[in-house]
C-alpha cells in the first residue's frame, strides 16, 4: 500500500503544478477551482494510504522481487449478499429526482434512505447472518 500512497502524492504534485499553470494562463475560476480541489483530494487519498501502510503488513506490491502469486489469498471480509444498497440507491435516486421534479418527492425518498441505512448498519444483528 506504500507505493499507492507515493503515487497519489506524486499525482498531487503534478495536479498542483497544472492548477497553477492553468489558473495563470486561462484566468478561468471554475476550472482552476476544480483542479485545486483535485489536488486536495489527491493529498487526502495519498495521506490515507501512506498512513494505513504503516499499520498493515507489507504487501507483495511493495516488494520489487515479488511474483503475482505472492499476493494471492484472502483479501478481506465482504458481505455475502445484502438488499440494503438497492434500497439506498432507490432512495438516493428519488432524492436527486426531487430536485428536478419537486421537493415533495423528498418526503417519499427520505424514509427509504433511512430504512436502507438502518438495515445496512444492523444487518449482522439479526437473521441468518447474525453469527458472522
Amino acid at each position: 500500500m506504500k507505493i499507492q500512497g507515493k503515487m497519489f502524492m506524486w499525482l498531487s504534485v503534478f495536479v498542483l503544478v497544472m492548477a497553477i499553470v492553468y489558473g495563470v494562463w486561462s484566468k478561468e475560476p471554475a476550472g482552476t477551482t476544480a483542479l485545486f480541489l483535485t489536488f486536495g483530494l489527491c493529498i487526502m487519498i495519498g495521506f490515507y494510504l501512506g498512513f494505513t501502510a504503516k499499520r498493515v503488513d507489507v504487501g507483495a506490491q511493495d516488494d520489487k522481487e515479488a511474483d503475482v502469486a505472492d499476493d494471492a489469498g484472502e483479501v478481506g471480509f465482504f458481505s455475502p449478499h445484502s438488499w440494503q444498497p438497492l434500497s439506498l440507491a432507490i432512495g438516493g435516486a428519488l432524492a436527486f429526482l426531487s430536485v428536478a421534479i419537486g421537493w415533495w418527492l423528498m418526503y417519499f425518498s427520505l424514509p427509504i434512505i433511512l430504512i436502507g441505512i438502518w438495515g445496512w448498519v444492523f444487518e449482522y444483528y439479526r437473521g441468518e447472518n447474525r453469527t458472522q
